[in-house]
């Protein structure tokens, strides 16, 4: 059985060794995995992993998403590190996936059906597109009559918009949140309020 770390949340020795952990995986960790590997609760990780994270803002960031953190290259510093990697900057994102990915970040997991709904045109060909970009992925079937594929944003999503997690994003506009539900109902805001003919 492995030793424990002898120290409190937060302390400098256990965030070292979770850096150093992120640092060589080069991609996201399961929280439960770094808990395991360290000897830790997966409290005093969470706990860890919070203080690294506040305390990382100059090149290197960590990010948290659900269960797995990762460290990744600040976004300010994205072209730099582009120039370095020679690598081509990608094709800025088109309106229909702006709002493709507006409506899973703030909803997921959604469903191919209710991301058209909150549309109100078809998004398969948008859906594929930033499936292929790594912006959003497949998070399972839903247990619902015919078990559409449900989709959430990963990694890859905080990496682009410089987010350290989903709880970066800014809040939506209180008009903006009842028509999605109005949405989601199947009814368009004209109609609310107004008597049945």
């Amino acid at each position: 059985m492995q030793d424990e770390l002898p120290l409190e949340p937060g302390d400098s020795e256990l965030e070292g060794a979770i850096e150093s952990i992120l640092l060589v995986a080069g991609g996201p960790v399961s929280v439960r995995n770094l808990a395991g590997t360290l000897g830790q609760p997966l409290k005093r990780v969470n706990e860890a992993l919070k203080s690294l994270q506040a305390k990382l803002d100059s090149g290197i960031r960590l990010q948290v998403d659900r269960s797995e953190a990762q460290l990744v290259t600040a976004p300010e510093y994205a072209e730099v590190v582009r120039n370095f990697l020679g690598s081509a900057k990608p094709a800025p994102l088109s309106r229909a996936a702006l709002e493709v990915l507006a409506v899973v970040a703030y909803h997921q997991p959604v469903t191919r059906s209710e991301i058209e709904a909150a549309r109100g045109v078809n998004s398969d060909r948008t859906v594929q597109t930033l499936l292929a970009r790594e912006l959003i992925e497949e998070h399972g079937h839903r247990d619902t009559p015919g078990r559409p594929m449900e989709y959430i944003t990963g990694f890859r999503f905080l990496e682009t918009f410089g987010l350290r997690s989903l709880e970066d994003l800014p809040p939506l506009p209180k008009e903006s949140i009842e028509q999605v539900e109005l949405t989601r109902l199947g009814l368009r805001a004209s109609m609310v309020g107004q008597p049945d003919e």
